[in-house]
């Protein structure tokens, strides 16, 4: 029963660590990226350019779109949402394993009975 209680703490405090780190990851994508998108602004602004030169320039939006896809992944992981290798997946996984054993033990068994 202490056990079961230190358990659900433990991984409880395991999960609130998670989404610490997702809330910093977060909080640092946005802070780095809206300094990365000003400075290129302002940076090609200063050289002549319009407001709206840079901001259709993929080298803006590069660093941002492909860090909020890893952001996104990480998201998805800390709220437990796998749409790739979930739950279902490691049970039709373990299901599909545990079948060819059950089929490779038949084979041996059957050729045993042949010998005899």
């Amino acid at each position: 029963m202490e056990t079961d209680r230190e358990d659900k703490k433990a991984r409880a405090k395991k999960r609130v660590e998670e989404l610490k780190g997702f809330f910093t990851h977060l909080m640092v994508f946005v802070f780095i990226n809206t300094m990365l998108i000003v400075v290129k602004i302002v940076g090609t602004m200063y050289n002549g350019e319009s407001f709206m030169g840079p901001i259709w320039h993929f080298s803006t939006f590069a660093t941002p779109l492909f860090w909020g896809i890893g952001l996104a992944f990480h998201g998805l992981k800390v709220s437990g949402l796998n749409p790739f290798l979930g739950k279902q997946w490691e049970e039709r996984q373990m299901q599909k394993f545990l079948e060819e054993d059950r089929k490779e033990v038949e084979k041996y068994k059957s050729i045993d009975n042949e010998k005899q």
